[in-house]
C-alpha cells in the first residue's frame, strides 16, 4: 500500500515535471482526457478529503472531552457534595496522563520518522509566544510548588490528593513546555490522524484546566479563613479548625500562591493557541514562494515620542497601582482610591483610542497590498483578539446596565460609566488597527534604506574628517613643542594623565554624538507614515503592558467597588468577573504581540 502511494506521488511529480518542462498549448489540448492528469487530481482530492475528515473527527473528540469536563466542573460548583474537587482532579489527571503519553510518543517516535517534518511554518510559534510559554510555565510550576508546600504543612487535616495532583501538574507543564518550544513550527507529514487527536485532547485538557482555575476559588477562600483563624488564635480565642503551626511559612506560601495564581490561567490559554496552530499545520505543505526570504527583525528605530508617552503612562500607572494595592490590602479600599484608579483609565483610554484611529487612517492612506497568503497563525491571532476582547466588552455592558438602572450618578459612578464606554471603544479601535496591520504586506526597504545608509555614511565621514583635523592639529602642536624649552616638556609630562582622561572623555562624547546623529538621520529619512505607525504602535505596546500588569497582580475594582455586586448579586457577579477578567488579561498580553508585529512590519 505504501508502495502504491509512493508510485502515485512519483507519477504526480512526473506529471508536474512534464508540464513544467514542455508546456503544451492549453487552447488545443484538453487535459481532462489524459489518465495521468485525472490520476493526479484524484489523489489530491482524496488527500483533501482525508484532511477534512481527520480535522472533523479530532474536533468532535475534543468537543466531547470539553463538554464532559465542563459538566464535572459545573456540577462541582452547583453541588459540591455530589461532585467534589478531588473527583474533578482525578478526571483532569487522567487526561493529563493521556496527553503526556501522546507527547512522549510524539517526541520519541513520530517526530523522528523519516520525512516527518518536511516543512516548518515561519509564522507559527514566534519567539515572544514561546518565551511566554516558558515564562508562564515557570510561574505555574512555582504556583504548584507553593500549593504542595501549603498542603504539606497542613497534612494532618488534608488529603494526600492535595500533594499528588499538583505534582502531576508540574510534570505535565514541564513536558508540554518542552514540546511546544521545540515543535511549535512543525508541519507533521506522518500519522496525521493520531497527531490531530493528540493535539486536540491536549487543547481540551488545557481548556478544562483554565475553566477550573477561573471558576474554582475554594483555596483563596480557605486562605482567607486561615488568616482570620490565626488572628483569633493570637487574640486568645480557641479554635478547632485546621490552622498552620508556623504562621511565617504559611503566610509565605499563601502570598506566593495568590500572587502567582493569574499566571496559570495565562499559561493555559497560550498553550491552547500554540497547539491550535500546530493542529492546523498537520499535513500542510508550504510552497517555496510562500516562505519569506528575509524576516523583519525588531529594531529600535524610527520612534521618539511613542516611547516617551508610553513610559510616562507606564510610570504613572505603576504609581496608581501601588497606591491602590497599599490602600486595598491595609483596610477596606476608600472612595478616593477608586476615583484615582478610574481617573487614570478615563485619561489613558481616549489617548489609546485616538492613536488607534489615526493608525487605521494611515493604513488606509498607505495603499499597501493585502497579504492574502493562507496563514493559520494570523487567522488565529484575529480570532483570539476578537474573542478575548469580549471579556472586557461584556463586563463593560453589564456595568453600564447596572449604573443606568440604579439611577445613582455620583462622581464615582460617573467615572465607572465613562470607563465602561471608553473601554468598549478602545477595544474596538485597537482591534481594527492591529488586524488591519497584520493583513498588510511587509515593507520592503528600498529608497529609504539607501537614504538612511547615505546619511549614516555622511555622518561617519564627517566624524572621520573631524578626527583627522584633531590629529593634524595635535601633530603641529607636538612639533612646535619639540623646539620649545625643556621646562615646557616637563610640564607637559606632568599633565599626561589629565590629557589621557580628557581624550577618553572626548572619544566617549564623539561616540555618543555619532550614534545620536545616525539615529536622527535614520529617523528623519523615514516617511512620515512609517514614523507615525511606529510611534503609535510603540505607545500602544507600553500602554497595554501597564493595563496587563494592573489586573494581573491584583487590582480588581470591578468586584470591590460594590455597585455591580449589589445589583446582580454576589454569585452572578462573581461568575461574570471570573470569566471577564482572565479574558481581559489575555487580551492585553495578546495585543502586545500583535502591536509588535505591526511595529516590525511598518
Amino acid at each position: 500500500m505504501l508502495g502504491n502511494k509512493a508510485s502515485r506521488q512519483k507519477s504526480c511529480h512526473h506529471c508536474k515535471g512534464r508540464s513544467a518542462a514542455a508546456p503544451p498549448d492549453t487552447s488545443t489540448v484538453h487535459y481532462e482526457k489524459f489518465w495521468l492528469y485525472r490520476h493526479c487530481s484524484s489523489v489530491q482530492q482524496r488527500d483533501r478529503h482525508a484532511q477534512k475528515a481527520g480535522q472533523l473527527f479530532s474536533g468532535l473528540l475534543a468537543m466531547n472531552v470539553v463538554f464532559l469536563g465542563s459538566a464535572f466542573i459545573s456540577s462541582m460548583i452547583f453541588n459540591n457534595t455530589a461532585i467534589t474537587l478531588v473527583e474533578v482532579w482525578i478526571l483532569l489527571s487522567i487526561l493529563k496522563v493521556l496527553c503526556l503519553c501522546w507527547i512522549i510518543y510524539f517526541l520519541l517516535g513520530t517526530s523522528r520518522q523519516p520525512h516527518a517534518v518536511l516543512h516548518r511554518d515561519s509564522h507559527a510559534g514566534p519567539i515572544w509566544i514561546r518565551g511566554s510559554v516558558l515564562l508562564f510555565g515557570c510561574f505555574s510550576i512555582l504556583l504548584n510548588v507553593f500549593h504542595i508546600g501549603y498542603s504539606t504543612i497542613l497534612i494532618q487535616c488534608k488529603s494526600k490528593a492535595e500533594i499528588v495532583f499538583p505534582s502531576i501538574e508540574i510534570l505535565f507543564i514541564c513536558i508540554q513546555a518542552y514540546f511546544l518550544w521545540h515543535h511549535a513550527k512543525d508541519c507533521i507529514q506522518v500519522q496525521h490522524n493520531l497527531t490531530r487527536c493528540g493535539l486536540m485532547v491536549t487543547i481540551a485538557t488545557n481548556l478544562l484546566l483554565w475553566l477550573l482555575a477561573v471558576t474554582n476559588d475554594t483555596l483563596h477562600m480557605e486562605i482567607e479563613f486561615q488568616l482570620r483563624e490565626v488572628e483569633r488564635r493570637f487574640e486568645g480565642n480557641e479554635t478547632t479548625s485546621c490552622t498552620c503551626p508556623n504562621t511565617t511559612i504559611c503566610k509565605f506560601f499563601q502570598k506566593g500562591y495568590i500572587l502567582l495564581y493569574p499566571f496559570n490561567t495565562e499559561y493555559c490559554l497560550i498553550c491552547c493557541s500554540v497547539l491550535y496552530v500546530m493542529w492546523k499545520n498537520v499535513g500542510r505543505r508550504i510552497s517555496h514562494h510562500h516562505v519569506p526570504h528575509t524576516k523583519p527583525k525588531f529594531k529600535f528605530q524610527g520612534v521618539v515620542f511613542g516611547p516617551l508617552l508610553g513610559a510616562t503612562a507606564l510610570i504613572i500607572g505603576i504609581c496608581v497601582f501601588m497606591m491602590y494595592q497599599i490602600e486595598a490590602t491595609s483596610s477596606a479600599a476608600s472612595h478616593q482610591v477608586f476615583i484615582m484608579y478610574y481617573c487614570y483609565y478615563v485619561v489613558l483610554l481616549p489617548l489609546m483610542s485616538v492613536g488607534a484611529v489615526i493608525g487605521t487612517i494611515i493604513h488606509a492612506l498607505e495603499k499597501k497590498e493585502l497579504d492574502t497568503v493562507k496563514n493559520p497563525t494570523r487567522s488565529l491571532d484575529v480570532v483570539l483578539l476578537m474573542g478575548a476582547a469580549l471579556g472586557q466588552i461584556g463586563m463593560s455592558y453589564f456595568s453600564i446596565v447596572a449604573l443606568v438602572a440604579s439611577n445613582s450618578m455620583d462622581l464615582l459612578n460617573g467615572l465607572i460609566l465613562s470607563y465602561s464606554v471608553l473601554l468598549i471603544f478602545q477595544n474596538i479601535t485597537q482591534n481594527v488597527f492591529i488586524i488591519d496591520g497584520l493583513h498588510r504586506q511587509h515593507f520592503v526597504a528600498t529608497t529609504e534604506a539607501r537614504h538612511i545608509g547615505h546619511a549614516e555614511r555622511h555622518a561617519a565621514a564627517s566624524e572621520l574628517s573631524s578626527e583627522e583635523e584633531t590629529t593634524t592639529n595635535s601633530k603641529q602642536e607636538h612639533t612646535q613643542m619639540s623646539h620649545g624649552k625643556e621646562e615646557e616638556l616637563k610640564e607637559e609630562q606632568n599633565h599626561e594623565v589629565y590629557d589621557q582622561r580628557r581624550v577618553s572623555m572626548l572619544e566617549l562624547g564623539q561616540e555618543i554624538r555619532k550614534a545620536s546623529l545616525s539615529y536622527m538621520h535614520s529617523y528623519s529619512n523615514l516617511s512620515w507614515k512609517r514614523r507615525a505607525l511606529r510611534e503609535i504602535s510603540f505607545f500602544l505596546v507600553l500602554c497595554n503592558i501597564i493595563l496587563w500588569v494592573m489586573p494581573t497582580f491584583g487590582a480588581h475594582p470591578a468586584f470591590e467597588n460594590g455597585l455591580e455586586k449589589s445589583f446582580y448579586g454576589y454569585s452572578t457577579w462573581f461568575v461574570i468577573v471570573n470569566f471577564g477578567l482572565p479574558l481581559g488579561v489575555f487580551y492585553r498580553m495578546h495585543s502586545v504581540g500583535g502591536l509588535l508585529e505591526v511595529y516590525i512590519t511598518a
